[in-house]
Parts: structure tokens; sequence; C-alpha cells
């Protein structure tokens, strides 16, 4: 082989590396956690857990770091896929030790059948936050700055911005007077925007859910369709914007027993042609 051609391999071949990395699908699950870290809460007064201080769940000392005792977020494996369990007993955030931007999460989640204080009479609720930044417990003392899509018996795909985080949504007013998703709607500075979906699956059965982010710009997908739309991600420090376009991931435990499998991220520089065609 010549010299040339050589030294002409070597120039090409990073570039087929990155972009073949960019179409490759990573997953995040395994039996032991490896890629995660826990952030427990705040007990709740009901808990049957001798040797902490409690509170409402929000107000008081949360557990802190990798401390678990009550073993919230764990492993089993069902069928040979591998499945994380999340018990619900307490408030507690399971966080990506690595930071993304520009990606395309997916994954499938169910409920199963407890529910526990302090939100025992409510609906089963959970949520993925995205682009989480700063420090752990910045919200209800668990959770960190950020995005997130709720994931709640029948507001999967809703908009909620923790600790200062918001986005700009098209949005129209409902009966109940709440902001919903809307696509050729009025665009709002806000922190929460209802999904307009109602695609969910029955409890019990896997929903597929899909989050992609490019830049300050994030869609919510359920069960394949756009349920919300978020342009202009920021937080407001001293008078000034500072866009959200990256961070941590975090999957909250919020009271309710619940599932998450396939859990799986790639890289992407644009929206899937899918989804674009439904935000036209």
């Amino acid at each position: 082989m010549k010299l040339s051609t050589v030294i002409f391999m070597l120039l090409i071949l990073p570039g087929i590396e990155g972009k073949a990395q960019t179409k490759r699908w990573v997953a995040l699950l395994d039996q032991n956690l490896s890629k995660w870290e826990k952030f427990m809460g705040v007990p709740h007064t009901s808990l049957e857990l001798t040797g902490y201080p409690k509170g409402d769940g929000m107000k008081g000392i949360p557990l802190g770091l990798n401390n678990d005792p009550l073993n919230v977020f764990s492993t089993v494996i069902e069928n040979d896929e591998t499945i994380l369990k999340i018990t619900g007993q307490m408030y507690g955030g399971l966080t990506t030790k690595a930071s993304y931007s520009n990606f395309h999460l997916k994954f499938q989640v169910k409920w199963g059948e407890k529910k526990y204080e302090p939100r025992l009479t409510q609906k089963r609720d959970n949520g993925v936050l995205y682009h989480c930044t700063g420090p752990h417990g910045k919200f209800w003392n668990v959770w960190m700055r950020s995005q997130e899509m709720q994931v709640q018996e029948g507001d999967m795909g809703d908009y909620f911005g923790l600790a200062g985080a918001k986005s700009s949504v098209t949005v129209i007013k409902t009966a109940d007077k709440a902001w919903q998703y809307s696509l050729k709607a009025p665009s709002v500075e806000l922190t929460y925007a209802r999904q307009n979906g109602g695609v969910e699956k029955p409890n019990g059965e896997w929903n597929s859910l899909e989050l992609i982010c490019i830049g300050d710009k994030s869609i919510h997908v359920v069960n394949g369709k756009v349920v919300n739309v978020l342009t202009g991600g920021r937080i407001t420090e001293s008078g000034n914007d500072i866009p959200l376009s990256s961070g941590k991931i975090q999957i909250q435990s919020e009271g309710a027993e619940a599932y998450y499998k396939n859990i799986q991220i790639r890289s992407v520089k644009k929206f899937p042609s899918t989804y674009l065609k439904q935000m036209k």
C-alpha cells in the first residue's frame, strides 16, 4: 500500500468513527446501575425507617448521595431483560454520571400497584428530568435544577421547569385554565405546559417514551406522538438568561411503584423526520 494511501485512510477514519457513534444507541441500564448514582430525599414520617430524621417528604434533611436504605432503585430480571424497579417509597433521583447534549433518549415505562405518602391518594407520578445542572437537592431537597418530561397517570409528556428552569411553548388555555401545547398557538414563556397526547396505554402496560433535545429545544414523544415541543430552555440569573442545553438525566421516585426498561441514548444533530412532520 502506498504511503499516501495510508495517510489518507488515517485522516478519514476518525470522521467515519465519529459519524457512526452519532447513530449508535447506547444502553444506559445494566444490573448494577453502573452508569447511575442515587440521591435520596427526605423520608416521610409514615415510613418505617429507624435511625433517620423524617419530614413531609420535601422539607427536612435528605438522605443524600448513594444512601438508599430502602433500596428504592434496583434492578430485576424478567424474560432475560434488565428492568429498573422503582418502589416509590420515598422521593429520590437516579442520576446519570455523565452529562448529555444533543441527544435522543428512549425508554419504556409502566406502573406498578403500590403508592406511598405524601401522594397516597393522588395520581401515580414519576418523571424524567433532563439538562440537570447544579447541586442535588435544589428542588424539594431531592432533585436538581432541570427540565422535566412528566411521567404521570394521564399526563405523560407534560412539561415542568424545576428550580427556576423555564421554556417557551406554543399553548392554548384549556377550560380549566391550564396551558396546553398546541402546534399553531402563540408562544408563551412558562414553567408548565400540559401535553396534548391522550395516547397512554392502560396501567400495567408498557408505554414507549422518547425525549429528543437539540440545543435548547426539546420534544416529548409518547407512543410515537409528539405531545410537547419546548424552545429556548433557560434559567435567569442576575437578570441574564442562560440557555439550558446540556446536563445530566434523572429518573424520579415520587410516591409510586414504576418500572423502566430499554433505556437507550444516542447523539443526534437533527430531529427525526417522522417527528418533524408532526411539528409542521
